[in-house]
């Protein structure tokens, strides 16, 4: 037997055995939250260690006092990026509108925090790398649902027995087309398509975003600091891709370079990045959306079971509450059953009210129409008008503190 996966000689707790599939926000917080509460966790990871870099999320509303009641927000707040303006283009590269970031995210400030998506999983992490089964390079191939238990096949050849089985791999979650079928029946398709990669800051960009608008065609450069290197990003709406092409990442580079074709700024220096970029990551605009989120010993959270698109903003915010959430239910109930239910019924009211919130979110940020576009600078405008003049910052969007976290003790 692999000697990384071989069972455990400690006894097992009285709470019982979980296996966590994917190392992910969702996924290291559920196994946070199931350790304090007396589980024997075991996550599976099919990276060599957890996944560090990636563009920058926030954590909003109910998510900060998760990430307060888990212990990481003092290092949220000391790693918060503080972004400075956000700087609108037209299609010719003059400028439309710069204005505060939270005017547009719809961010609390002084509440909310923006991080680099890496910084969180780190932090995350930290609270269980010396106390959670960790089993990188591996995952789940296959599963059955028994009286006794969920008996697990992982793609190494290993066979391991758990309690309950949690799926928290992300919106192309292996485990929910093993339990629930084929993603086609929960994907919506919300209308782009995307590339993220990262290039040189040529530009002098510091803690900014630029956005370069076209009618249906986006381009963002972001930096995160004050480093050599920004986040770039490459959006272009586009009818629905056939499977084959929503699954080939070169098909979808070429979908998404060849919308660029012709135009200016410096779309021509990030078209040619996107073809050499060794970190490049394509996919389309979509949101996972579920009658159930379990069945059996299984049950999904975070972009598995309810992926809300980057539209909304709220794919990490909703991962941090879901985790909690759903371990509170296990530690709470005798049964797996009744805990799974529990979770779905305290949970579901908020992720749709914040899946609803598309067209609040960026989705504001893309327009497919040149009258959108320009309804969209006259709002912006608006916006840096209202701060310059010393407006009151936003409180940010009620979707973000919809749920109330049940009282925690020691909080």
């Amino acid at each position: 037997m692999n000697p990384r996966i071989a069972p455990r000689t400690t006894s097992t707790p009285a709470k019982g055995t979980v296996l966590v599939s994917g190392a992910s926000i969702a996924g290291l917080t559920v196994a946070s939250w199931l350790h304090r509460y007396g589980f024997a966790v075991t996550v599976v990871e099919k990276a060599a260690a957890p996944r560090s870099g990636g563009y920058p999320i926030d954590v909003r509303g109910t998510a900060v006092e998760v990430a307060r009641r888990t212990g990481i927000l003092p290092g949220l707040r000391a790693a918060d990026i503080a972004s400075r303006r956000m700087t609108f283009l037209d299609a010719d590269g003059s400028t439309a509108a710069v204005v505060p970031p939270q005017a547009v995210a719809g961010g609390a400030e002084g509440h909310d925090v923006e991080v680099p998506r890496g910084h969180l999983t780190e932090l995350l992490y930290g609270t269980v790398r010396d106390d959670v089964e960790f089993l990188f390079d591996d995952s789940v191939e296959a599963l059955a649902d028994l009286e006794h238990g969920v008996d697990v096949t992982f793609r190494s050849g290993a066979r391991r027995s758990f309690d309950v089985v949690l799926g928290a791999d992300g919106l192309h979650s292996r485990t929910r087309e093993l339990v629930f079928g084929r993603e086609e029946q929960f994907h919506h398709y919300l209308g782009y398509c995307f590339a993220i990669f990262t290039v040189p800051n040529t530009w002098g960009l510091s803690r900014e975003v630029v956005l370069w608008n076209a009618p249906g065609r986006a381009a963002a450069l972001y930096a995160v600091g004050d480093g050599d290197e920004l986040h770039a990003f490459l959006n272009v709406a586009h009818p629905e891709p056939a499977d084959e092409v929503r699954r080939d990442p070169e098909a979808l580079r070429h979908l998404v370079a060849s919308a660029f074709a012709g135009d200016g700024w410096e779309i021509p220096a990030m078209v040619a990045a996107l073809g050499t970029a060794d970190d490049a990551f394509f996919d389309t605009v979509s949101q996972i959306r579920m009658p159930r989120w379990h069945s059996g010993r299984v049950a999904l959270l975070g972009d598995a079971a309810y992926a809300p698109s980057f539209l909304t903003g709220q794919g990490s915010s909703l991962a941090l509450v879901g985790g909690y959430l759903l371990a509170r239910s296990l530690a709470d109930h005798g049964d797996h059953t009744s805990a799974f239910a529990a979770y779905e019924r305290d949970v579901r009211d908020f992720v749709e009210l914040n899946q609803a919130q598309v067209g609040a979110g960026d989705a504001a940020l893309f327009p497919t129409t040149a009258e959108a576009l320009e309804r969209r600078n006259a709002r912006l405008r608006g916006l840096a008008a209202a701060s310059a003049a010393g407006s009151p910052p936003r409180t940010g969007r009620p979707a973000h503190t919809a749920l109330t976290l049940p009282p925690h003790v020691g909080s």
